[in-house]
């Protein structure tokens, strides 16, 4: 089985015993990974992870404690994994409920070659832009995206993966799920798994690590027509010249 760590504020303590129950009922093993709480790192630390100026040139807007503290909290997971000798790692926020075909399909996918850099867990409700798909388990399908959707509460990440993310998005600019929709800065490999395996529960709409609670201006608005209008073209684009499965 694949390391598996599970994002969590320290004062989250009641989604830490739920996601931990849900292991324990899946017979799984788990680590905590404590999430970062952003206005507690240094600044010298901070200026590391994200740059301003990055994000001016690749996102609508600054972002907020709470997306670069889940950002962060991500490259730890990653670099935990350069630090072991793992082949890949399942990353988990501690807000989802996991279904009962959770750990079939983790060790499925464990099972494949190296022709990925992330899997992802969960997608669109609404269901997935799929390009191409190959049977992954005897009720579940590997999927390559048309479109890869924005959530970033359950994957599993290479080494490969986790060593091109570190390389070409530290410092950040963007949110987490919003850089991994332009995979072909990097050439990031990432697939899905149909069913979904993760969801979000409900406690997921009261994020406790990221937030925005504020109306864009009409400037903010535009810079986002113009992002998302990047990210449509330069996905069609790359799409493509995309090996399938």
């Amino acid at each position: 089985m694949l390391p598996l760590v599970f994002i969590n504020l320290d004062k989250d303590s009641e989604r830490r015993t739920r996601i931990e129950a849900q292991l324990a009922h899946l017979g799984l093993p788990g680590e905590r990974l404590p999430a970062v709480w952003w206005k507690r790192l240094p600044p010298a630390e901070q200026s590391l992870l994200y740059s301003a100026e990055r994000n001016h040139s690749q996102y609508y807007q600054p972002l907020v404690d709470g997306e670069k503290g889940c950002y962060a909290s991500h490259i730890q997971a990653w670099r935990q994994l350069l630090a072991s000798d793992a082949p890949a790692m399942v990353v988990l926020e501690d807000d989802v409920v996991l279904e009962n075909a959770f750990a079939p399909v983790m060790q499925a996918i464990a099972a494949l070659g190296d022709d990925w850099d992330m899997v992802k867990l969960m997608g669109r409700p609404a269901g997935e832009k799929i390009r191409t798909t190959r049977p992954l388990t005897a009720s579940h399908r590997l999927i390559q995206y048309r479109r890869v959707p924005s959530f970033t509460a359950g994957y599993v990440v290479s080494r490969a993966g986790a060593r091109k993310l570190l390389d070409s998005r530290v410092p950040f600019g963007r949110p987490i799920d919003i850089d991994l929709r332009f995979w072909w800065e990097n050439d990031l490999r990432i697939l899905g798994v149909q069913p979904p395996v993760v969801r979000l529960d409900v406690t997921s709409q009261d994020s406790t690590i990221a937030g925005r609670g504020t109306r864009a201006s009409w400037t903010t608005r535009w810079r986002k027509l113009a992002m998302k209008a990047r990210l449509t073209w330069g996905n069609a684009r790359h799409l493509r010249t995309q090996k399938g499965l």
